[in-house]
């Protein structure tokens, strides 16, 4: 059996231990404050400046920021300290005890991406501030899973943090520079009810989302004619018609009808286009129409990502790893961290395949290479650096 550094180990469990649930979901929602206090002790007896700063809008949710050396540049080793919901019952093992077998651990968390912040840290004991010329940073944030609302506020705030990112999601330990973005939108149409025996008594909101569907269609066919980019899986953007509603009888004419839909754009693409675009179109399709047309965005979108594959973190990484860095369907902070003038790789142990699913998994075979891997970055950028 693989025996990593049982400190290392202990620290992993204790975070699955502590939870911290984000969800747009009220009943499911928890604070994360346990779990960037205890990183915060941890980071302080190695030496570090740990400061925690609270959400204005949810004081039970923080970020930290743990900073070990002085200057300009450096590198940050970031990482989000929520989970999402687990599925109660569906577990072969407690959720919440870091249990290990068959060469790994499970729990919430443990992929993603607790187990990550907890290697940061171990990598980071290597090193006293007097070996740095670059800082070293180490990032913990809030609701990634939900709102993005940690790293919203770190974008708002406008503090430079470093120069170089890493953001541990789970990669398999491949570097990745590019991620498509996240657009999710409600769109509502508001028409007038009556009595179906004759269609002239009201506006059927009903047949007239057939026809924005229609109009949807049309624009996504356009738009995967216009962007391509091999390096992805899915090479064009995606839009996703995920939900319906509208109407209460069918001896009523449909009244109101509301469709969320969900567009992955690919780097290149931005969301104020997008919502631009799509606003623009439907309000075109339906301008002699009776029908009521309103919009609402379901959370506020996540950018796409790309890094310039010149990069010198790009290149450290590939270095490294020995892996070209590639590109990935799921969304991350990495825009929010560039957005402060850093250049960020995702880059870390486990597998999304195993993310958001009952008996989520680490394997221990992965943390000793992780752990060499994130000593080389720091060396490179904050012991050597120039």
């Amino acid at each position: 059996m693989t025996t990593p550094h049982p400190r290392l180990l202990e620290r992993i469990r204790q975070l699955i231990a502590t939870p911290s649930v984000s969800s747009v979901s009220p009943r499911f929602d928890q604070g994360n404050r346990a779990v960037i206090e205890l990183l915060a002790g941890w980071l302080e007896d190695a030496g570090f400046n740990a400061r925690i700063e609270p959400l204005l809008e949810r004081p039970d949710k923080a970020n930290l920021i743990a900073t070990l050396g002085e200057g300009p540049g450096g590198l940050v080793l970031s990482g989000h300290s929520d989970t999402v919901p687990y599925d109660a019952g569906r577990w072969r093992y407690d959720p919440f005890e870091g249990v290990i077998a068959d060469e790994r651990i499970y729990g919430l968390g443990s992929a993603d991406m607790k187990a990550f912040l907890a290697l940061a840290i171990e990598a980071a004991s290597a090193f006293a501030a007097r070996d740095l010329r670059r800082p070293l940073v180490i990032l913990a944030t809030a609701d990634e899973e939900s709102s993005m609302s940690g790293a919203r506020a770190l974008a708002a705030a406008g503090q430079p943090l470093g120069r170089h990112a890493v953001i541990g999601e789970p990669t398999d330990l491949k570097p990745v520079r590019m991620h498509k973005g996240i657009l999710m939108e409600a769109i509502r149409l508001e028409g007038r009810s009556g009595h179906s025996s004759n269609p002239a008594l009201g506006v059927n909101a009903l047949e007239g989302m057939h026809r924005v569907i229609g109009e949807l269609l049309r624009w996504r066919a356009e738009l995967q004619a216009r962007y391509r980019n091999p390096l992805f899986e899915v090479d064009v953007p995606t839009m996703n018609l995920g939900h319906i509603h509208g109407g209460d009888n069918p001896n009523r004419i449909c009244a109101d009808c509301e469709l969320h839909i969900d567009i992955r754009p690919l780097p290149g693409m931005t969301l104020a286009e997008l919502r631009g675009a799509l606003r623009e179109r439907l309000e075109r399709l339906l301008a002699d129409d009776a029908l009521k047309l309103s919009f609402k965005p379901l959370f506020s979108g996540i950018e796409a990502l790309e890094t310039p594959a010149a990069a010198a973190i790009v290149r450290a990484a590939e270095d490294l790893t020995g892996a070209p860095a590639g590109a990935v369907g799921f969304g991350t902070e990495g825009p929010y961290l560039n957005a402060l003038g850093m250049e960020t790789v995702i880059l870390g142990p486990g597998s999304v395949a195993c993310a958001h699913q009952p008996d989520e998994f680490l394997p221990l075979a992965t943390l000793q290479p992780t752990l060499a891997l994130l000593r080389g970055l720091i060396e490179r950028f904050c012991v050597r650096a120039p």
